[in-house]
């Protein structure tokens, strides 16, 4: 008498890293325990220090020195050159990567060598080609003068050196993404008809709209965080060119300390809302190809 007698299942085998990859114990949480020390001295320590020294007058002050005038002006105008350089560079960025992605043309490599320069120069140089173009003694000065235009120490110079600074996060962010996902989709769409509008807002734009949402969240944090440029062409006027980042500098070098730290904890919010809602793109373009 035969009996079907089902094999017994074997046991899964752990998978082993190769032995000159697997590290000691004690490297293992040396290395952990050094890069959480210095996150910590580095990164936040300095800004748990930004909250305290805010609070450290009461809640009172840190709240009155937020909404006085000058204050309340220096966040009208960040977030008005935020609003004004972020459409310009995501409208820039979405066709500089367009272009370079989706068509070959000469010159090619030098548009991409130019929309990785701000990146290589100092913000201060920006803002100071700015003034040498726009200035009362710039190339252009005479002229604004005389038709009464005003750029440098006014709103239209802070904007453009934002503008600058901030135009390749959202080009930069597009152009690999673009790159990786070719043009099969949309050369099947034009021979079917489709026109350039009609392929853009139905295949491109949606296979890009998580990489644009991130490039768009870096843009406009590093647009309401810039200094540089911005200190070189607005003059530093009280309540009317004055961002919130030269405002917070303002009141530190008038030892008014508490100010300058309710002022600076508004950068700091800024800063992990910026967080939050990148880690919050990544886990959903994540989930979005692992499901």
């Amino acid at each position: 008498m035969s009996a079907n007698v089902a094999a017994p299942a074997a046991a899964p085998v752990k998978a082993r890293r190769p032995r000159h990859l697997t590290e000691p114990g004690w490297v293992r949480w040396t290395l952990i325990g050094l890069t959480l020390l210095f996150l910590g001295v580095v990164l936040v320590l300095p800004l748990v220090s930004v909250f305290l020294e805010g609070f450290k007058k009461g809640a009172d002050v840190y709240f009155a020195s937020l909404v006085k005038k000058d204050a309340l002006a220096a966040i009208r105008l960040t977030l008005q050159i935020a609003a004004i350089a972020v459409p310009c560079n995501l409208v820039f960025g979405i066709a500089a990567a367009w272009a370079i992605t989706k068509f070959t043309f000469r010159g090619k490599n030098v548009l991409i060598t130019l929309i990785d320069l701000p990146f290589a120069v100092s913000p201060v140089i920006a803002g100071l080609v700015f003034v040498l173009l726009f200035g009362a003694r710039g190339w252009f000065g005479p002229f604004l003068a005389e038709h009464d235009l005003k750029i440098i120490f006014a709103v239209p110079g802070i904007a453009l050196s934002t503008i600058f600074v901030t135009f390749p996060f959202i080009a930069r962010e597009l152009i690999p993404l673009m790159q990786a996902q070719g043009t099969g989709e949309e050369e099947a769409a034009a021979s079917l008809g489709a026109n350039g509008w009609q392929m853009f807002r139905r295949i491109t734009l949606p296979n890009i709209k998580w990489g644009l949402l991130y490039g768009v969240i870096l843009c406009n944090a590093r647009a309401m965080g810039e200094f540089g440029a911005v200190s070189v062409v607005s003059g530093h006027i009280r309540g009317k060119t004055n961002t919130l980042p030269l405002y917070v500098e303002i009141l530190y070098n008038e030892y008014n300390f508490a100010a300058s730290y309710a002022a600076a904890s508004l950068l700091v919010l800024l800063a992990f809302v910026t967080l939050v809602a990148k880690s919050a793109i990544e886990w959903k373009h994540l989930k979005k190809h692992t499901t």
